[in-house]
């Protein structure tokens, strides 16, 4: 299949989570599905009320082919419990849908998409927020966050802080994955407190967006 300028190309025709999920199996529209073992659509109920968004699958969600299944996701899984967030209850999924990674011997190392490939994937993301409709969105992560606010967002700035994108509500946390990289016990708690908190509030925004 000759490679295409974008995913807009393969969007099906009927505009559900079945249809889009089936037809991005297909998707050719920038190059990492050439060395990925599937694409990793993403995943809950299209009555979510939140949408977590992370950057790109990882090893083990390439394998099982669904987002946040790995170490990643088992942090995620924890910290949405305690801020009384259920995993059952919001849609998880990724800027892009093909894991991009380096070869080191028989491992496969996660490397950032490039800023091509997230616009080439963003028909996908544009269309599951259509379907789904959330009321609030969680960005985990810089490159999620760059992908819903603009290239200029930062963490380290602007995390935890609410933003207005038409119907729903943005908010960008840590991605679970940069809280298991930090360096050191102190600062990977520290960074784990604070996603929860995150989250807390999150679900906190979600609950007087209901009332």
């Amino acid at each position: 299949m000759v490679l295409k300028s974008s995913a807009a190309e393969y969007l099906p025709k009927r505009m559900n989570l079945k249809a889009l999920r089936d037809a991005s199996e297909h998707c050719r529209g920038c190059d990492l599905y050439k060395n990925a073992t599937q694409t990793v659509f993403g995943q809950g109920s299209r009555k979510a009320s939140v949408i977590l968004l992370g950057e790109v699958p990882g090893d083990e969600e390439d394998k099982q082919g669904r987002p946040f299944v790995g170490p990643s996701g088992r942090l995620l899984d924890a910290a949405l419990d305690e801020a009384g967030l259920s995993r059952d209850a919001v849609y998880v999924t990724n800027a892009v849908k093909h894991f991009r990674f380096e070869a080191r011997g028989q491992r496969r190392l996660h490397k950032k998409p490039t800023s091509r490939q997230i616009e080439a994937c963003r028909p996908w993301l544009e269309a599951e927020l259509f379907v789904v409709k959330p009321r609030l969105i969680i960005c985990l992560g810089a490159t999620a966050a760059q992908a819903m606010l603009g290239r200029d967002f930062r963490i380290t700035k602007q995390r935890g802080k609410f933003v207005r994108r038409e119907d729903a509500w943005l908010m960008a946390t840590y991605h679970p994955s940069a809280i298991l990289r930090a360096p050191d016990k102190a600062d990977r708690e520290l960074k784990r407190t604070q996603f929860v908190n995150d989250l807390h509030r999150a679900a906190g925004r979600l609950r007087s967006t209901s009332n």
